[in-house]
Parts: structure tokens; sequence; C-alpha cells
């Protein structure tokens, strides 16, 4: 188990004859308590911030997996409206070819409905298309966040991490 603060302000060291000045290694230990607990108040703090940082991480992921799904249904949703509408249109087609003699209005009728049909499909694709845009650019405006940036921006220097942990474990 690692030292303290109150371990270190606590210890009492054995009086020998012509010992250590007294004075000199209480001033010494209540220095090296200071820097301990600021050490301690620091690590804290970066466990604080990495675990804040996993959580972000963990937010975007999910938001991404979403994002995935989504585009996933909406491409399955296009190829099943456009082979749908495919089906549709063979099927007039062979149902006019078929009745042409005797139902020639009906026919025209049929077509005009069919166009006014894709009319309305290619309106609703402008809108899924406009609409599907509109959701990626919020994504990429997300990803182009200055939130990334100052990510980035944080640096970690592994020596002190190293010399911080030799230090612990040398007081240990």
């Amino acid at each position: 188990m690692p030292l303290t603060p109150l371990d270190i302000h606590n210890k009492e060291f054995s009086k020998g004859f012509r010992g250590y000045d007294e004075d000199e290694v209480n001033e010494f230990l209540d220095q090296i308590i200071k820097d301990y607990e600021i050490l301690i108040r620091e690590k804290k703090e970066l466990e604080e911030k990495l675990n804040d940082t996993n959580e972000r991480i963990g937010h975007f992921t999910t938001i991404e997996e979403t994002l995935n799904k989504s585009i996933v249904v909406a491409q399955e949703a296009a190829e099943e409206v456009k082979r749908n509408a495919h089906k549709e249109a063979k099927l007039i087609v062979k149902e006019a070819e078929k009745n042409a003699d005797r139902i020639v209005n009906e026919s025209l009728s049929k077509a005009r409905k069919i166009a006014l049909d894709i009319e309305d499909l290619k309106k609703q694709s402008k809108v899924f298309r406009t609409r599907f845009k509109m959701l990626v650019e919020a994504q990429l405006d997300m990803l182009n966040n200055d939130d990334w940036d100052h990510l980035m921006e944080y640096k970690l220097d592994s020596t002190e991490l190293k010399s911080l942990r030799e230090e612990e474990e040398s007081l240990a």
C-alpha cells in the first residue's frame, strides 16, 4: 500500500547519539507531504479527465453505430422502393399491352397516375436526399468541432509518468 501524506507526517525516527537535526528532518518531511499531496491531487484530476474522455468516446462510438445502422436501413429502404417501383411499372406495362385495344383510355389514365407517382417518388427521394445530406453534414460538423482539437492538444509525457511511478516506488 502506498504511503499517504498522513503516514509521512506521523513517521517517527528513533533518536540516536548525535543523530540528525530534528527540525531539519521535520521541515523536509513537511515539504515531502506538500509535494505528495499535490501529486495525489494531480493524479486524481488526471484519472477524472481520463474517465470523462472514455465516456465521451463511448458516446461517439454509440453515435457512430447508430449512424451506420441508419445508413443500412436507409439503403435497404431505398432498394425496396426501387424494386417495388420497377415491379409496379412492369405489371402495369404488361397489363396495358394485354388490354391495349380494349381499354385504351384506362391505360392512358394509369400511365398518367404512374407518371405522378414517379414524380412523387422523385420528390420524396429529393427530400430524403436533402435530409440525409443534412444529417451527414451535422455529423461532420460534430467531428469538426473544436472539442476534438482540444482532445488532440492534450499532451501526456510518458517520461513524466515513468518518473512519477519510480518516485512513488522509491517512497514505498
